[in-house]
């Protein structure tokens, strides 16, 4: 019967297990190893930065309040600020504003990404759409939404229709231009693959050109609701509809009431709902990347 012997001391295959030990410690620093605290750990360094920075704006408001540069009912503390906020919380009216603040952003978007994903699918694969409309997105992406409230109202009146037509002129360029820019760095080798597996017009743009733009489509997403959130808070501020109160139209009379403590509270509110927003979108874009291997490792 065959006995293993043992290496002698120096030996290449010593040499090569203390290789093989030092490249899986390295894979264990870097992977961040797996500790019953890791999450809670990884929530609290994502909490704590907030904290502080929230913090420090509260001590510089509270400051500039006490510096007596402004009134109290033009510029209120943050005391009187965050009690008509609770004040106002607590009223079911209030709720209902919220509510129709979001039911406006959430149609507004998703007629929003739906004109965007068909223009920019569109203009990135039909040559001459390119040349005709390419540069017209970018510029009606640019352009500031309230220039087109004059001609919203003359077209719908003072209706919600007025507020959508534009929600969707200032998102859906920013989703289009998405689109285009992940159609554009989609790989000559990803579309070759394709072709050898069959596939043709629709079915490559499903099972390819689609998948491999997502980076750039979500960024776009991203960007159009950032564009349709504040195109919605000016069409609100604008129109002003009978019976259906908003956020927007909180702003508009607190400013007229000279009520800065409820003007300040809507503000802090209208920047939480942007804010939760955006964590629903990095979600997204941490998950795509998780996916696709591209999880940076912090430190």
């Amino acid at each position: 019967m065959a006995v293993e012997q043992a290496s002698p001391a120096g030996s290449p295959a010593d040499s090569s297990d203390l290789h093989a030990r030092r490249l899986a410690g390295l894979d264990a620093l870097e992977l961040g190893g797996s500790g019953s605290g890791g999450r809670a750990g990884r929530v609290w360094g994502r909490l704590w930065p907030m904290v502080v920075a929230v913090g420090i704006v509260l001590a510089i408001w509270q400051v500039v309040v006490w510096s007596g540069r402004w009134p109290e009912y033009v510029f209120a503390g943050p005391a009187e600020t965050f009690g008509k906020l609770g004040e106002r919380l607590s009223t079911p009216e209030y709720w209902q504003a919220v509510a129709v603040t979001m039911r406006r952003a959430v149609t507004g978007f998703a007629v929003s990404v739906l004109v965007g994903l068909a223009v920019g699918a569109l203009v990135s694969r039909v040559g001459v759409l390119r040349a005709a409309f390419g540069s017209l997105i970018t510029g009606l992406q640019t352009m500031p939404s309230i220039a087109w409230f004059p001609l919203a109202i003359l077209l719908f009146g003072l209706t919600e229709s007025a507020i959508t037509f534009v929600v969707v002129l200032g998102a859906a360029p920013s989703i289009a231009n998405g689109l285009i820019t992940g159609v554009d760095y989609t790989s000559p080798t990803l579309l070759r693959a394709g072709h050898v597996l069959g596939f043709r017009r629709l079915q490559l743009y499903r099972h390819v050109i689609l998948p491999a733009s997502l980076p750039s489509f979500l960024a776009g997403l991203k960007q159009g609701w950032a564009f349709a959130w504040r195109s919605l808070m000016a069409g609100e501020l604008v129109v002003i509809i009978a019976h259906q109160s908003s956020l927007g139209e909180r702003l508009y009379y607190d400013r007229e009431l000279a009520d800065s403590a409820g003007l300040l509270a809507t503000m802090i509110v209208i920047l939480i709902i942007g804010i939760g927003v955006d964590l629903l979108f990095e979600t997204a874009d941490t998950t795509l990347r998780r996916r696709w291997g591209l999880e940076r490792v912090r430190d």
